[in-house]
C-alpha cells in the first residue's frame, strides 16, 4: 500500500521545479497520486477494508485542494501536471 523509498525519490526528482524540492504542489500531487493507485489496487483485493478507505478519500480531498490551489495560482503548470499524471480525462 506504501510506496517505496526510491519509488518517491524518483517521483520528486520527476516534478521537482528546482534541486531539493520537495514541498511544491506539483510533487505533493504526484506522491498523492501514486498512493492513491495503490490504495484502489489494494482495495479490489480488500474490499472491506473501510479504515483504509477513509485515508483514501482523505488523500483524494487533499489531491484536489492543491490542484484548486495550483489551478489558481498558474494554470499552465496545472495543466502541465494533470497531462503529465493523466489525471481529468
Amino acid at each position: 500500500m506504501t510506496i517505496t523509498a526510491e519509488k518517491k525519490q524518483e517521483i520528486i526528482k520527476d516534478n521537482a521545479q528546482a534541486d531539493g524540492d520537495t514541498g511544491s504542489p506539483e510533487v505533493q500531487v504526484a506522491i498523492l497520486t501514486e498512493r492513491i493507485r495503490n490504495l484502489t489496487d489494494h482495495f479490489k483485493a480488500n474490499h472491506k477494508d473501510n479504515h483504509s478507505r477513509r485515508g483514501l478519500l482523505m488523500m483524494v480531498n487533499k489531491r484536489r485542494n492543491l490542484l484548486a490551489y495550483l489551478k489558481k495560482k498558474d494554470v499552465e503548470r496545472y495543466n502541465a501536471l494533470i497531462a503529465k499524471l493523466g489525471l481529468r480525462k
